[in-house]
């Protein structure tokens, strides 16, 4: 039985050592099978030794839960495991295979917790970039070999890697087919109807995507400054999908400065007067300690106009303020635009809901009372809950003029109330009461009509 992997390098075809790796070849066949592998990138490349992958979201970032077997009941798409007490099994290592040749497959294991003669692994596996590899006999579980390919595997070993073996373009398995699956599928498994998107875990550990076009002479200055843009881009991006942007290229205001190493002593009104020579202040803020109230020692200070902010950049940077040297620059904070832009969506959701809290105007119908003699708070020290006074008095004012319409007129004292409560209650049970014993006096009537008719 064999397995196609199609990578951004090119395509690989495995055959599968049933009869040698059951249990390893059924594990790997049913991952390919659900997309787990989808995206994965390639790591730990060591050139003329061997390559891992297996790691679906990678084994740098804080989300990578390091892979799972497929009897952890993994998802395609989210990569997050429903029985997470099944993330690894047992691998056994058969003694006649060795790591001799290049190309060799192998599913990546360490010592198991409990007994240390036994090795475990999960999903992760690593193919041979040499030959006579001894130092992973024993300690690698071999279950298959390469039989097409061998130029995608010269490619990623002689790929441009970093300290820690990673491509510094990213090579990524992109797609998985099984030419032959002879296992039947565990209790549970969900096989995708198509091959599932990049989840955002998997699209934040980009450096350089593997589509993107470099130049090969280019400077590795270059390369490293490229490698950093994209992976600010990409933690950007994970930070609109998560709500915590409003986009993803959101820029920092040209109106507000940054000024640190300010003298704890140093108030906002004090700041507010040294800037303003500059011109108009939108508002001026020291960053305190939500706890203690301390100041933290820097400040934000938004201008209304962008050219009274550069010159005040240009004039207060290290001057003399409570004795304190102060450092000025521009801000490169965007959490008040990001505060306007959540705030603004929430209430145009809050419009267009129905239901309770749908209502824009609820907020202006709603007010709060003091209770007397206990300074605005209820027992329980809470405030009152009341409806506004004027739409009070016309609803009462409705419901007497209704009373009257009807013959009927309605207590306004407090004494009488009840009394008139009980009386309207009294009243509609006698006259439910005397229809009920109208309607048994006409059923018996008939009933002896009925009766005399037929005798």
């Amino acid at each position: 039985m064999s397995v196609l992997l199609e990578t951004s390098q090119g395509d690989v075809v495995i055959d599968l050592l049933v009869k040698d790796a059951p249990k390893c070849c059924e594990n790997f066949v049913k991952l390919c099978k659900i997309k787990y592998y989808n995206y994965s990138p390639v790591y730990n490349v060591q050139p003329d030794f061997s390559f891992q992958t297996g790691d679906p979201i990678g084994p740098e970032s804080k989300d990578s839960d390091g892979g799972s077997s497929i009897w952890g009941l993994p998802d395609g798409a989210t990569k997050r495991v429903s029985r997470p007490e099944n993330m690894t099994f047992t691998a056994n290592i058969n003694p006649r295979r060795k790591h001799t040749e290049k190309g060799i497959v192998s599913m990546a294991t360490t010592p198991s917790p409990t007994n240390p003669d036994e090795r475990i692994a999960a999903s992760q596996f690593i193919i041979t970039l040499g030959e006579n590899l001894e130092y992973l006999d024993g300690k690698a579980a071999i279950f298959g070999e390469v039989v097409e390919g061998f130029d995608v595997l010269e490619k990623i070993n002689t790929a441009f890697i970093d300290k820690d073996g990673r491509p510094l373009k990213d090579i990524r398995i992109l797609h998985t087919v099984i030419l032959d699956d002879p296992f039947d599928d565990p209790p549970g498994l969900i096989e995708p109807p198509s091959s599932p998107v990049p989840s955002a875990a998997q699209l934040a550990t980009v450096r350089i995507a593997h589509d993107e076009e470099l130049d090969e002479n280019a400077d590795p200055e270059e390369v490293e400054k490229l490698r950093r843009e994209r992976e600010a881009k990409a933690q950007a991006l994970t930070l609109e999908l998560i709500g915590d942007l409003p986009f993803a290229d959101v820029k920092p205001p040209e109106h507000v400065l940054f000024v640190c190493k300010l003298n704890p002593v140093t108030r906002d009104e004090d700041l507010n007067l040294i800037f303003s020579r500059f011109g108009k202040i939108l508002s001026c803020e020291v960053i305190r300690d939500k706890k203690t109230g301390d100041s933290l020692q820097y400040a934000f200070i938004e201008f209304d106009k962008k050219e009274d902010c550069e010159r005040a950049y240009f004039k207060m940077q290290g001057v003399l303020i409570d004795d304190h040297r102060i450092h000025v620059d521009f801000s490169q904070s965007v959490s008040k635009l990001s505060d306007t832009w959540r705030d603004a969506t929430n209430s145009k959701r809050q419009r267009g809901s129905g239901g309770f809290g749908g209502i824009a105007d609820l907020e202006k119908r709603r007010q709060y009372r003091a209770v007397e003699g206990r300074r605005g708070r209820d027992a329980d020290g809470r405030y009152g809950y009341v409806f506004d006074k004027e739409e009070a008095k016309r609803r009462r004012q409705r419901d007497e003029s209704l009373d009257r319409r009807q013959g009927r007129v309605r207590s306004r004292s407090p004494g009488r109330g009840r009394n008139y409560r009980d009386e309207q209650h009294d009243r509609r049970n006698e006259r439910y009461g005397e229809r009920r014993r109208d309607r048994s006096r006409d059923r018996y009537q008939d009933d002896r009509r009925i009766g005399s008719r037929r005798s």
